[in-house]
């Protein structure tokens, strides 16, 4: 009689053993490994082929039955150590790989326009005038480790010495996330704090002095003790400058030094303006706490060659460092600029200055009266992130 094999369609398969994993990333790829061992192409074919027709008298082994669903021990651990060795993005170590990176939004010009005009469907990216106006930005406000100081210096009075100080100081406060601190140290009787708040708003105030502060600098040991002698214009922090001229000029450079080190407790950035000149007796202790310098000058052959008389003196009496990494600031006060090679003054001071940079005739500088960011055309407060650009520069 002959022996029938049962069909191996109506032999009971067993079920594979779960594999075991040590994340789901392992456990992901068994199973991709698994599907794709039951799904490949010799396996298909075979399960759509006709039940087997056994020849009579012919026993088919057990062992030789194809085993549909089963993975190998040896593909199984393939899997795993493929798996293990696999780099795997981790959503708390880098979230940027799941999140789609979106481009920069354009603001203003005919690319901000197409922007809004198409709710965001089409985005043509910031322009080129934009990009730099975003690496300004992102210089400015960099983070800084310490407290730093930048002194505000000339040789001539009236070039714009003080409204830089002001320009700059509101500029770092508009884009960096701590305020930043102006100190009025000029001994005859500076005008800082008006040209930040406006003569008429100033007067009105409590009329808080840096001499005020020396008074009373021991006591004050917190920034709510600190806030009762600063005045505010926005997020500019200012100290005001004695405005009595008996007392004016007996601002030390020990004293100096005294409020330097107590603004260095609560403000990364202070700005200095100096008094005309460099011999005062204050200088020395601006000059030896200083970071870095802003030279003052007016747009003219002459204030060039002032400044270069500055950098020079500076030099000699040994502050090379403070003369190289220095940045000269020209301001056409006069509406002078169409009148003056620039090429000329930029080769004069060529070689003794780190930086530059122009300040353009603004009557919201020359009137002599409140400074406001506001209030100045686009190419002056161009001018003034770049000042703070390159003061940030020079601290990091």
């Amino acid at each position: 009689m002959p022996i029938i094999t049962p069909n191996n369609s109506d032999t009971p398969t067993s079920t594979p053993a779960p594999l075991q994993s040590k994340s789901w990333a392992e456990a992901a790829a068994a199973a991709d490994a698994s599907a794709g061992t039951t799904n490949s192409p010799a396996t298909g074919d075979a399960s759509r082929e006709e039940p087997n027709r056994e020849e009579p008298g012919r026993e088919i082994p057990a062992a030789a039955a194809p085993a549909s669903g089963t993975v190998s021990p040896e593909s199984a651990r393939a899997a795993r150590a493929a798996a293990a060795n696999a780099p795997v993005s981790d959503f708390i170590t880098s979230p940027g790989s799941f999140v789609k990176e979106q481009k920069p939004r354009p603001i203003g010009g005919f690319r901000g326009m197409l922007y809004k005009l198409t709710g965001g469907a089409w985005n043509l990216g910031p322009s080129a005038k934009q990009r730099e106006e975003d690496e300004l930005a992102r210089r400015i406000s960099r983070q800084l480790q310490g407290s730093y100081n930048t002194a505000v210096l000339s040789l001539k009075g009236g070039i714009g010495k003080t409204s830089t100080t002001v320009g700059v100081g509101l500029t770092l406060a508009e884009y960096r996330g701590d305020p930043p601190c102006a100190i009025d140290a000029n001994p005859d009787s500076g005008d800082l704090v008006e040209r930040a708040l406006g003569e008429g708003i100033y007067q009105k105030a409590t009329p808080r002095t840096i001499t005020d502060l020396l008074k009373n600098v021991d006591n004050v040991d917190s920034l709510t003790a600190l806030a009762r002698y600063m005045h505010h214009a926005g997020r500019l922090h200012l100290i005001a400058g004695e405005q009595d001229p008996e007392v004016s000029d007996s601002l030390t450079a020990e004293e100096y030094l005294r409020i330097r080190q107590l603004i260095s407790g609560y403000y990364s950035i202070a700005l200095t303006d100096c008094g005309t000149g460099v011999t005062h007796n204050a200088m020395s202790g601006i000059l030896s706490s200083a970071d870095n310098l802003i030279i003052a000058a007016g747009y003219a052959v002459s204030g060039a060659k002032r400044a270069r008389s500055t950098l020079q003196w500076l030099a000699s009496h040994g502050y090379e460092d403070l003369a190289r990494n220095a940045i000269v600031v020209i301001t056409d006060k006069d509406e002078v600029s169409s009148r003056v090679d620039k090429n000329a003054i930029e080769e004069h001071l060529a070689g003794i200055c780190r930086q530059l940079i122009a300040v353009p005739h603004d009557r919201g500088v020359a009137d002599g009266d409140l400074v406001t960011l506001d209030a100045l055309r686009p190419d002056t407060r161009r001018a003034y992130k770049e000042i703070a650009a390159a003061i940030v520069d020079g601290y990091v």
